[in-house]
């Protein structure tokens, strides 16, 4: 028992560790975004995690298949939106409001395979936050929280994404091929940007931090906490991150945020948290062999 509570332990500084990187990554790279823009940093960031993925997984693409291909090109387009609306949003609106409204995205795809009276009452506190958030002022900035709900689709349709990706390339393979994808692509978009736009030694380091702290560090952690905690208390855990982004944002950015942004933020949360617990609380289907049901659990 004392070794189980250790390692739990050990799970949980590990993810906390992982978010925390992930966040001060986002705040590091919107350091260089005077110099080369969301679009320069996001393509330094897809370099970064195609490179990291293809030397842990090596992935051999060559053996996929043509159905096998298309959920991985899906997949590179998907990721690749996703990244860019978010660190445009975070240009926009601040890394905490962006990283909030993102998190859209899993309690929708959570909420939508349920029709419970309390999965209801978290999809109407995670409105309201929204509502507070977005709430029309003349120093709204509509296009930010717009890019801030694309990156929420695009974080949803990448859960979707991932699961027929799971069941059709078993492995590491599917991510890291579509991992590469959308690095080549964003190679020449990125070359343009710094050609154009000439980086000093500064802002290449900050990219490339960015890169790593978000994608790197992030990947890898990941990997040894999934090992020691559920699945589903990682993805209870992964609800911290909006706050995490709001300080990370206060400290290292300097973005203040009123007290009704940070009551919408908190909102938002918890009703991530009440989500997760709801869901870990509903009874599987089992098939006849005593195994889980596909798709009565949840990823993410």
């Amino acid at each position: 028992m004392p070794v189980v509570a250790a390692g739990a332990g050990v799970g949980v500084a590990l993810m906390l560790g992982s978010a925390l990187s992930s966040q001060v990554g986002a705040a590091v790279g919107a350091l260089a975004f005077p110099a080369i823009g969301a679009l320069g940093v996001v393509a330094v960031r897809q370099w970064v995690a195609g490179a990291v993925l293809s030397v842990v997984v090596r992935p051999r693409p060559w053996r996929l298949t043509a159905a096998q291909w298309r959920p991985v090109l899906l997949l590179a387009v998907v990721s690749s939106t996703m990244n860019l609306s978010l660190y445009a949003a975070v240009h926009r609106i601040g890394l905490g409001l962006a990283v909030t409204l993102e998190f859209l995205g899993p309690l929708a795809v959570a909420l939508a395979a349920s029709r419970r009276r309390g999965d209801l009452g978290c999809a109407l506190i995670a409105l309201a936050g929204v509502v507070v958030l977005s709430r029309p002022q003349p120093t709204t900035d509509r296009t930010g929280i717009a890019l801030g709900i694309l990156a929420a689709g695009c974080w949803a349709a990448y859960i979707l994404v991932n699961r027929e990706l799971g069941v059709r390339v078993p492995g590491g393979t599917g991510p890291a091929t579509a991992a590469a994808v959308s690095a080549l692509a964003f190679l020449p978009i990125g070359v343009t940007v710094l050609v154009r736009h000439p980086p000093s030694p500064q802002t290449v380091g900050l990219a490339v931090t960015a890169g790593v702290l978000a994608s790197a560090v992030t990947l890898l952690v990941d990997l040894v906490a999934l090992r020691r905690v559920p699945a589903g208390t990682y993805g209870l855990f992964m609800s911290v991150n909006p706050v995490l982004a709001a300080v990370v944002g206060l400290v290292v950015l300097r973005q203040t945020l009123p007290w009704e942004s940070w009551l919408a933020i908190a909102a938002i949360v918890s009703a991530n948290v009440v989500s997760q617990l709801l869901a870990r609380r509903r009874p599987q289907r089992l098939d006849r062999s005593g195994r889980r049901v596909r798709g009565s659990g949840r990823r993410r």
